[in-house]
């Protein structure tokens, strides 16, 4: 089982950014999925974006493409998510996942990720 710690919530105004980390105890494979979800209240939970270890491959909800980078440190333990030109509409907690099974690309279906972090509140005000 492995731990995964977010950091890096906020509130801030819309227009704003934040950077979300996620922390990964122990041994993260070449050939598994990294992602952030996000659960607004009211809504389902949503993919975000997904970072494929094997060639750091990124995959984006269309909600957020253009505003959002995923990205992954060279020492592999960390997972940042870069959130840009942020609107009341990315108020949520989001989440960090990880699918360490053998992957050859990643999917937005929380299904797909066994391991999750606690989350990290976002909200963004008007």
């Amino acid at each position: 089982q492995r731990q995964l710690v977010e950091s890096g919530g906020g509130s801030v105004q819309a227009g704003g950014s934040l950077r979300l980390s996620c922390v990964a105890s122990g041994y993260i494979g070449n050939s598994n999925c990294l992602a952030w979800f996000r659960h607004a209240p009211g809504k389902e939970r949503e993919g975000v974006a997904a970072i494929y270890t094997g060639d750091y491959t990124t995959y984006y909800a269309d909600s957020v493409k253009g505003r959002f980078l995923i990205s992954r440190d060279n020492a592999k333990t960390t997972v940042y998510l870069q959130m840009n030109s942020l609107g009341p509409e990315d108020t949520a907690l989001y989440y960090c996942a990880a699918d360490l099974s053998w992957r050859i690309g990643c999917r937005l279906i929380p299904f797909d990720y066994p391991n999750w972090g606690q989350g990290t509140q976002v909200t963004v005000s008007s």
